[in-house]
């Protein structure tokens, strides 16, 4: 019988979009396990789950069903790691505007949490936070003008957002994230943990569902190909940088293996100039690849919504050698190749725990 492997890694929020991808790429290597804390509450994830029961022994795949928010869970799932990815969080703007203190407990009490789970272990575990573009604000001090169906600096030598940009938190959302953010990366400082941060543009790809607040390429693209509505918040002249989920992995990987420089560094993670894309021009895109006809209606801009958002990566890419690979329409080749394999789990409804062992659960409540 083949030993069971002594390192442990921990995603928490692994059974969402990017952490089921994230875990994916753990069990390729052999020496792990790979334990996912995730409250299993956000819509796809049993799917998710279920998929990844699928890729490894279930001796290699541990799925403990819990919240951030409460310490004694997170104190115990991280209590024997090497290694972890926090992903876990409350994601959307407008949720956030309207419950703040959810939204706080979950992305700033969770995340310090987490932390404090890393640092009592006493075994110094690597580990990388997912934060968000949000923490810059508005970007007053990046003007734009429009031009075509876009948004574009007026500053000619305009290449992205770089990390010395002003942190500026805007909204209920960029406040609880801005604020972890801090503490993963003081951490580093003062306890000597070896943390990392992604703040992040737009990640898209396979196994994400999408919805209007979360996952908005595949939410616009699922919504087409269902002749859907689409409301589209501002003008739509708003541009983000899309990132292919393989890439962010890779990144994530490049910064582990590269931990000894990364440690106590923040990079900014997208796709860059390269892959920039408005949202009507989106849109358009999607509509030609499904040919069928947008139905669009549009409403107020959201709190703090930046006009243009772009990443610049140059930092990564000069400490680790990364560069993302995958083009715009290799993002959207993926999101469309796994609506069609998947298009009854996307649409439908689920069903929940037909697939989880009950001894393989730790269920915990909320302190």
């Amino acid at each position: 019988m083949e030993a069971v492997s002594k390192e442990v890694v921990l995603v928490t929020g692994g059974a969402g979009f990017i952490g089921s991808n994230l875990v994916e790429r753990l069990l390729a290597r052999p020496d792990l396990r790979v334990r996912i804390f995730d409250n299993l509450s956000r819509r796809g994830v049993l799917s998710n789950v279920k998929w990844l029961r699928s890729l490894a022994d279930r001796s290699r795949v541990e799925i403990v069903e819990g919240d951030v928010r409460n310490a004694k869970a997170v104190r115990q799932a991280t209590r024997d790691v090497s290694e972890i990815y926090h992903l876990a969080a409350q994601v959307a703007v407008t949720t956030s505007v309207e419950d703040p203190a959810s939204d706080f407990e979950t992305n700033a009490l969770g995340t310090f949490n987490v932390l404090e789970g890393a640092r009592a272990s006493g075994r110094q575990p690597f580990v990388l936070f997912t934060s968000t573009n949000k923490v810059y604000g508005s970007l007053e001090n990046v003007p734009v003008a429009v031009s075509g169906t876009r948004y574009t600096a007026c500053r000619p030598e305009f290449r992205g957002v770089t990390e010395q940009e002003a942190l500026d938190f805007h909204s209920p959302y960029g406040c609880s994230k801005g604020a972890a953010d801090q503490y993963v990366r003081d951490y580093a400082r003062i306890y000597g943990l070896p943390t990392v941060v992604f703040r992040m543009s737009c990640i898209a790809g396979p196994r994400q569902f999408g919805n209007e607040d979360q996952g908005w390429v595949a939410h616009f693209l699922y919504s087409i190909l269902q002749g859907r509505p689409i409301t589209v918040c501002g003008d739509g002249y708003q541009v983000r940088d899309v990132l292919h989920v393989y890439d962010l992995i890779d990144a994530m990987m490049a910064a582990r293996a590269h931990r000894q420089v990364t440690r106590g560094e923040v990079f900014n993670m997208g796709g860059g100039m390269e892959r920039s894309i408005s949202v009507i021009e989106m849109l358009r895109e999607c509509e030609r690849r499904t040919r069928r006809p947008l139905h669009l209606k549009y409403t107020a801009v959201r709190p703090g919504d930046q006009p243009l958002y772009i990443s610049e990566t140059g930092k990564l890419e000069a400490m680790t050698g990364w560069k993302p690979r995958r083009s715009l329409h290799d993002t959207l080749d993926s999101i469309e190749d796994f609506w069609h394999a998947n298009q009854l789990e996307i649409t439908g409804e689920e069903k929940r725990r037909d697939f989880l062992p009950t001894a393989q659960l730790m269920t915990e409540g909320v302190a």
